[in-house]
Order: structure tokens, then sequence, then C-alpha cells
């Protein structure tokens, strides 16, 4: 029997084109072909390594953007006179927006093109920043952080799903993934640093008007390197779905966030955890009936998916609660300066951007993510118990540095993975709504962790000081008690996470996927 001739592009019996790439089907469609539209594969190296510069800025610009304001909150609120009860609402603002939103975000930029909602985002972004950097109240202030946490519900999804679609040949992907991995899981850390460096010498405003630079340089890039076009068989709007998720998202945030000024028994905190969990528990139940779901179940039944998904939530809990409680430490117990704090997590940052490159370039390639995450949750919930040991004669070199660089090994390990897999495999159609479960699962991780872990270690200050008189010492040394309760809590999480991925991640090397053709141009 005549064998049938392989034509060029075409995979073999065993998936593997004349190039030598497995896993891929190359061949591009005709609408791609009658747009002009130019497979990301076929571009120059450098041309796609100036798009991960251009995602990878404007992620920065929106991780960052969680903690920057964070330093500038006291002068801002000298400057504005709002009162202490009302100051949480400048973080929870876009924490809400942001959160109960990036589901929708990623749909809209399968619907509508990645390019355009990612171009659209920056642009909205830079857009609130400016009245944030320019409020004369609180309210405008407020207004503008929720606006910041609108657009980036847009721009976040975007971007990774552009990343997923631009790098598809694995060594590639690996390097790539290191580095937004990277970028994810520091972009906190340099938050406080560039937020302690404008609040000291410029002033508060400078922490939002910051965003206008990045955003200008992120467009400029974006708009040249970015292909336009849309997406070809777009999916439809599935409208129940998002309204059920967003209203379920949006009362989870928010009923945590209570929960940092109102008791537990409150019904502004656990009415709104009811109704979050009501909600969301619908919106589980409508995706399995949906003609056109949100978050179809192909994205989320995966093994290695939902492991991932899994372990940005837990690693984001643990790792927005550090961030805080340590930046309270170093600057309420050891009196550091704003700017000296952030440069405190820089060797952090360091760490765990070597480790995020080393691992999705050489580690799991061979080994798989079953021993890598497992293991940074492993070594992240020991750098947490270690903190624990911290006092007021504590020294950075000796006491605090060593567990900031296991810190930074662990999550090294964990983010980049984790990104990786969460998007590894998903049809190009389902790219948007998959990135958008990863930033999902961080953002409500973190903000359900700094709830629950401000909410547990205020509780351990005033336990402190029960039947003691309130004097200096004793108020330092309540402090430390819930700096420690906190860190214990972190570990916990973690070691929550160890047990989590360990079940969940297959064994061995990630399995090549056959992916649909890249959209990266047509998006």
């Amino acid at each position: 029997m005549a064998r049938h001739a392989r034509q060029p592009g075409e995979p073999d019996r065993d998936g593997q084109d004349k190039d030598g790439q497995r896993g891929r089907v190359t061949t591009e469609p005709a609408s791609g072909a009658a747009s002009g539209a130019v497979p990301a594969q076929e571009r120059g190296p450098s041309h796609r390594w100036w798009v991960l510069g251009v995602i990878g800025l404007a992620q920065l610009m929106v991780v960052l953007d969680a903690t920057i304001v964070n330093i500038a909150l006291p002068s801002a609120q000298q400057d504005l006179g709002f009162s202490d009860g009302n100051r949480q609402w400048i973080v929870t603002a876009y924490a809400l927006a942001f959160g109960s939103l990036l589901l929708l975000g990623g749909r809209i930029a399968d619907l509508v093109g990645r390019r355009v909602v990612f171009l659209t985002g920056l642009v909205g972004f830079a857009v609130a920043s400016a009245i944030g950097g320019a409020a004369p109240s609180f309210e405008v202030l407020v207004l503008a952080r929720a606006l910041q946490g609108v657009f980036g519900a847009l721009l976040a999804p975007a971007a990774l799903s552009l990343l997923t679609t631009t790098f598809t040949v694995p060594k590639e992907r690996a390097k790539a993934f290191g580095i937004y991995g990277a970028i994810a899981g520091a972009g906190g850390a340099v938050g406080l640093l560039l937020g302690g460096v404008l609040t000291e010498y410029l002033n508060w405003r400078w922490c939002l008007y910051v965003n206008l630079l990045f955003a200008a340089l992120a467009f400029i890039g974006g708009s040249r390197l970015l292909t336009a076009g849309a997406p070809a068989n777009r999916p439809k709007l599935d409208i129940p779905g998002t309204l059920l998720v967003s209203a379920g998202l949006f009362c989870i945030v928010f009923g945590f966030s209570k929960a940092e000024t109102n008791p537990w028994s409150s019904p502004q905190t656990w009415g709104f955890l009811l109704a979050g969990a009501v909600l969301v528990s619908a919106f589980a139940w409508w995706q399995t009936r949906a003609v056109h779901p949100l978050l179809p179940m192909r994205v989320v039944l995966d093994r290695d998916r939902a492991a991932s998904f899994l372990a940005m939530f837990i690693s984001g809990a643990g790792m927005f609660g550090v961030f805080l409680f340590l930046t309270y430490y170093l600057q309420k117990s050891l009196l550091y300066s704003p700017v000296s704090t952030g440069a405190a997590f820089l060797p952090m940052v360091a760490v765990m951007i070597v480790t995020s490159v080393t691992t999705t370039n050489t580690l799991v390639p061979r080994f798989g993510a079953k021993p890598i995450v497992p293991l940074g949750m492993g070594i992240s919930a020991a750098a947490m118990a270690w903190l624990t040991t911290l006092n007021l004669s504590s020294s950075y070199l000796a006491h605090v540095l060593p567990p900031l660089i296991c810190l930074g090994l662990g999550l090294g390990m964990i983010f980049a993975t984790a990104m990786n897999l969460a998007t590894a495999g998903v049809g190009a159609r389902d790219a948007g709504v998959a990135s958008a479960m990863v930033n999902t699962s961080q953002q409500v991780g973190g903000s359900i962790g700094t709830a629950l872990l401000n909410t547990l270690a205020t509780s351990a200050a005033a336990d402190y000081l029960v039947g003691r008189k309130p004097t200096p010492a004793a108020v330092a040394q309540a402090q430390l008690e819930s700096y420690s309760t906190a860190y214990w809590w972190s570990a916990g999480f973690f070691a929550v996470g160890l047990l989590v991925t360990v079940i969940l991640y297959r064994r061995g090397a990630p399995r090549p996927h056959l992916v649909e053709a890249p959209e990266a141009a047509r998006a």
C-alpha cells in the first residue's frame, strides 16, 4: 500500500513536523493568511522576546499596584484627611474590581481579540492612575482605584494569554514562563521598594503617576509588536455565568475584607461570604449546562491545570501575607525607612527570578511538576516557620535575610511552574479565560489570605495585652506575637499546598499537547 507523502508543516504519526517540533499543529488557517498574519513561530526570535518584554512590563504594573499604594497610605491619609476606618478602601476597591472581573476580562480577550483588549487595558489603567494621582478627595481616590481594578482585569488575562499563544515551542515557552512567573511573584516586593522610594523622595501621588510611564512604554511596544486582527471562531459570551461568577467573587473578596474591621459573627462578614459561596457554586453548576460556558470544564478538569490553579491560590494567600507583616515588622519593630524596607526584599526577588528560570528550563522538563511545586511549598512553609523566630533584637543579615532567601527559592519553584502548566495545552479560543483563572486564583487567594491573616494577627496582639499594662515594651511584644501568628498560619497554608499538589500533579515530565495554531498574530 502506498505511503502517504507528508506535506511541509504536516505532523507525522508521532506528532513531529519537518522542523522537529512535537505536539503542535502549525498549519495556519485561511483566515490568518487572508489577514496577512504571521504565525508566532515564524517571526524572528528577537521579535518574540520583545513581545515578552512588553507583556512582562504590563504584568509588573498590575502586580506591583497591589502593594505600591500600601506604603503610600499614611501620607495619602494625612493629605486627604480620611479616617483609619476608611483607609482599607484604598486597597479593597482595587481588589474587589480586579478579583471579581478577571474571568470576564479573560473571556472578553477571547471574544474581541487579545491585542485590542491589551492596549485598551493599558490606556484605561493609565487614565485611572492619573485620576488617582490627582485625586482631590478620598472619594475620587477610591473611584480611581476601582477603575484601576476594572482595567487591570482586562489587562492581566490578555497579557498572559498573549504569552501563551506567542510561545508554543516547549523550550522557549519554559524560558518565557520562567521570566513571567518571576515577575508575577516578585511584583509585590518591587511595589514595596518603588513605593518607598517614591513616597520618601517625591510624594504619595507618584505611586500612581508612575503607572503612566509603565503604560506608555508597554503601549508603544504593544502597538508596534502585536499584530491586529479578530480571533477566528470566537466564542459567545455566557451572560448568566458572567453575572454569577462576578457577583460571587465580589461577595467573597468583600466578605473577607470586612473581616478586617468587623467580627466574623457580623452579617456583613459571614453574610457576604455565604452569598459568595452560593453564587460560585451556582456558577459551577451552570457551567456544566451552558451552551457557551464562560469557564469551560475542559479548562479546569485537567489534573495538572487544577493543581496549578490551587497552587496559585494557596501561594498567593501566603505570599501577600508575608509582604504585609514583614513590612510592618521592619518598619515598626526594627525602625527601617520605607526605602530600606523595600530594599530588604531585593535578595528574595533575585533568588525568585533565578529559581523561576532554572526550574522551568531545566528541572520541570526532566522531572515534571510533581516533585518541584510540592518541594517549593515545603521550602516556603519552612521559611514562614523560620520567620517566627524574629524578635526586637534580630538583625537583617543574621535573622531576616536567610528565611527571605528560602522563601524566594520556594516561591520561584511554585509560580513559574504553576503558570506554565495552568495554560499548557489550552486551545487558543480558551487561552484568555484560562489565563484569567491563573490571575483570579492568585488575586482571590491574596485577598483572602491578607484579610484572614490580618484578623488572626490582630486577635493575637489583643490577647497578649489582656491583663498587661500597655507599656511601649508590652505593645512592641504584642506586635511580635501578631506577626508570629500570621507567619505560622502562612506556613500552614503552604503545608496544605504541599499535600494538594503532591496528590494532584501527575508524575513525570509534562506531556506534549496538540494545540490550535497560535493566535498571537490574529489577536
